[in-house]
């Protein structure tokens, strides 16, 4: 037990030590420079992460590695929970069945396109495969950080996972405005999308919800609706983390009891309870019984706690972890990356301009 006699003191020195690297990251976010580039404290902590893992990792007391290990496991799940509060199902509502319908399509033909892309063609194991789809689908950094305890993926795993929503998200950043600017609006027919089109292609497919909204910020006299549009798509996607890990547990359950592994008599239903818990705060969070300024300080402390494991779990990513991996996770990246901006095109179109 992490929190036992005998271990108590190295945890709380490991979760003060993760809490320190957390707080140099969420400065360093908010640099000019870095804020941006759409750099979130989440991605600037696991790079930190990751840079003490492989130079002085060794120079920590071995003690601390429970607290490390706690803020990586225990405080993602609670962050994830706490979550819920940045979204309300008013806000789902108000984007209209079409915004919900491409954010349900692409949600699902992206993680089950990049799953398969990843086991089957591209030869990577199966937690690396779905962690790197997952944030592909849903929201980038925290829907791998969600999907990491259903999997009980090492932390390796979901720093390539990370990193490949980092560079393909990064480059969307970048991409985006200059299609809308270059083709989309001035095209005519199928080519063209007005700003509520755009905005929900925007939101329905780009990994990070910084960087949705940095996307509408970047285009000139880009309107408000567009904006509008792609944050609600976007938070459409993100409520949809819990229906999907919950699908994923069943399906893992699954495939334990097909492929006859030990104890496969009896299916084990993996729930992942943080998800539920999650859906029930949106809908808490929906009612408004809580003013908006103290949402966006529990916002604030969540965001913290989201980089705390995230660094955490760059504490425990070592380089030779990834021999044998190769090219394949950024070829599968890369894939889901080609069909979520021309898929996503053209499903949005199909939906939307219906």
């Amino acid at each position: 037990m992490a929190f036992s006699p005998e271990k108590r003191k190295g945890t709380i020195s490991g979760i003060i030590f993760v809490a320190i690297f957390a707080a140099a990251a969420t400065y360093i976010a908010g640099l000019g420079p870095v804020k941006a580039l759409g750099l979130s404290p989440l991605v600037i902590g696991i790079v930190m992460g990751i840079f003490y893992a492989n130079t002085l990792h060794n120079q920590t007391p071995v003690e601390w590695q429970s607290g490390i290990t706690f803020s990586g496991k225990k405080i993602l799940r609670f962050a994830i929970v706490i979550y819920g509060f940045r979204i309300t199902f008013q806000e789902i509502m108000a984007v209209g069945m079409d915004g919900f319908l491409v954010s349900l399509i692409m949600l699902s033909t992206t993680l089950i396109f990049g799953s398969w892309l990843g086991t089957k063609i591209f030869k990577m194991d199966r937690d690396t495969s779905i962690l790197t789809a997952s944030g592909a689908s849903v929201c980038g950094a925290a829907a791998v950080l969600a999907t990491e305890p259903v999997l009980e993926a090492e932390e390796y795993k979901t720093a390539v996972a990370v990193s490949m929503v980092v560079l393909f998200g990064t480059i969307s950043m970048f991409l985006y405005p200059v299609l809308y600017t270059t083709i989309i609006e001035n095209a005519s027919g199928f080519l063209h999308m007005t700003a509520r089109e755009f905005g929900i292609y925007v939101g329905g497919t780009i990994h990070e919800v910084a960087q949705v909204v940095a996307v509408p910020a970047s285009v000139p006299g880009s309107p408000k609706e567009m904006a509008d549009a792609a944050v609600i798509v976007k938070m459409t996607r993100v409520i949809m983390i819990a229906p999907m890990l919950i699908v994923l547990g069943l399906y893992l359950a699954w495939e334990a009891k097909r492929s006859g592994g030990e104890g496969s008599g009896k299916m084990k239903l993996v729930i992942p309870w943080f998800a539920v818990y999650f859906i029930f705060v949106a809908g808490f969070n929906s009612l408004h019984l809580i003013p908006q300024n103290i949402v966006d300080i529990i916002n604030e402390i969540d965001t913290f706690l989201l980089t705390m494991a995230m660094t955490a779990l760059g504490m425990g990513t070592i380089f030779s972890k990834f021999k044998g991996l190769g090219l394949a996770p950024l070829y599968t990246a890369g894939a889901m990356f080609v069909w979520l901006v021309a898929g996503g095109f053209v499903i949005t179109k199909l939906v939307v301009g219906a």
